[in-house]
């Protein structure tokens, strides 16, 4: 070997060489680039799903759990899960009152009344429902219902109107009860008084808004009907506070809180639970994919072990010609790098693929979880999230694990004397 030409060439030249190297086995090369790729697919897969994830919770949780900035009494949020209808906001005041002074406040969007109470059903397989009193109107502007298709979530009929003896069940209460358009839906619920209310409306569309506890417990009735069953008067349970931009939702919290006054509990929605959680359990999937790439890099590290060992007396040759240990530790390093960068790069493209076709077609979470997922604010459907950024920030962070990885056994070709290895 021409000892001048490589220090001539320097960096370069020393690359060249290791690129070289990495095609004298094709087979182990393959071996090695598929490992990498592998790693580094499953680590840009997993974290749009993870994304995906985040970004249907958020979506449920601001749609049907709390808007971007939902107010209630403290004392309805003492009891919450038993939605108690006797403690109205700002009692006395009418919601009409409350939704137009609210919506007055710079980048509020859409204030919406919402009314939650259980139902006993009659003459029905199904013996509980959840009453959900709001305007079908304006609810259907404000947000797609159907967290999936993105729309009003209708399949049959139409919603209740406001006035109207009417309601709206989901599919999967039609499925159990047997409830067509035009059936009547008998009930019984408790009103602001203690005192059992009976309503008997008629059945004037089924929905789907692809989120389970919806789709198989409420049934959606007009707001001003369900307020003169429970005797609330002009009052209403809650209120949904949308916002032109949700990064806005602190300063509205604060605004919304001097409209209503003391006696109230006003949050915004990243203080839900389980917004909360998936936020902070984001490091924990750091370390997973961490883990991940690291095990994957194992067969890069016993891939240059086992090359410096085959090619033992090829050091010895490269030192007696005048190569550095650096240089040789270089050359080494290349190698994995260059393994590192291939497979990475193979992982990012079938991994960008993977994602960008998960974002267009959802995937069916009941097929992975059986409905064991009914419990979360999340869409039955799942998108995954296709990030330019994810797919980059997984290429460097491939490359970057799997080269360091390798970094030690790459030292190993340096304490090799050039007198030792030519004699075995």
């Amino acid at each position: 070997m021409n000892t001048g030409k490589v220090k001539t060439g320097g960096i370069g030249a020393l690359a060249t060489i290791a690129y070289r190297n990495i095609w004298r086995n094709g087979r182990r090369t393959a071996l090695c680039i598929v490992a990498v790729a592998i790693a580094v697919f499953f680590n840009i897969f997993m974290q749009s799903w993870i994304d995906g994830m985040m970004d249907g919770i958020e979506v449920a949780v601001r749609t049907f759990e709390t808007g971007h900035v939902n107010v209630v009494s403290s004392r309805f949020e003492a009891e919450k899960e038993y939605f108690p209808v006797q403690y109205p906001i700002a009692d006395g005041r009418s919601a009409a009152d409350l939704v137009a002074a609210i919506e007055a406040i710079p980048g509020v969007k859409v204030v919406l009344p919402r009314i939650t109470a259980y139902a006993t059903l009659f003459d029905s397989n199904k013996k509980h429902a959840l009453l959900w009193g709001v305007d079908p109107e304006r609810e259907a502007a404000a947000n797609h219902l159907n967290l999936t298709d993105r729309d009003d979530g209708l399949v049959e009929g139409r919603f209740p109107s406001l006035g109207a003896n009417e309601c709206a069940i989901g599919t999967e209460t039609a499925v159990k009860t047997g409830l067509r358009i035009g059936d009547k839906l008998p009930f019984k619920t408790v009103s602001a008084q203690f005192s059992d209310k009976y309503w008997n409306p008629t059945v004037v569309g089924i929905f789907e808004f692809d989120y389970a506890k919806y789709d198989d417990g409420v049934v959606i009735v007009p707001i001003d009907r369900l307020q003169r069953l429970l005797v609330l008067g002009d009052s209403t349970q809650q209120l949904f506070v949308y916002a032109d931009d949700a990064e806005e939702s602190g300063r509205i919290k604060a605004a919304v809180s001097g409209v209503v006054g003391e006696g109230h509990v006003v949050r915004e929605w990243t203080e839900n639970y389980w917004v909360a959680v998936m936020r902070q359990s984001s490091f924990v999937y750091v370390i997973v994919f961490g883990v991940f790439q690291i095990v994957a890099s194992f067969l890069i590290i016993n891939t240059v072990l086992m090359v410096i060992h085959e090619r033992i007396k090829e050091i010895g040759m490269m030192g007696a010609l005048g190569m550095t240990r650096r240089e040789i530790v270089l050359v080494f390093f290349f190698e994995s790098v260059f393994l590192s960068v291939l497979g990475a790069a193979a992982g990012c493209l079938v991994a960008g693929v993977a994602t960008a076709i998960g974002s267009r077609f959802p995937i069916d979470m009941e097929l992975f979880t059986g409905g064991g997922m009914k419990e979360m604010p999340i869409s039955g459907t799942l998108f995954l999230v296709f990030s330019p950024v994810v797919i980059a920030s997984g290429f460097f962070f491939g490359v970057a694990v799997s080269a360091c990885c390798t970094l030690l056994p790459s030292l190993k070709s340096a304490f090799i004397e050039p007198v030792e290895a030519l004699r075995r």
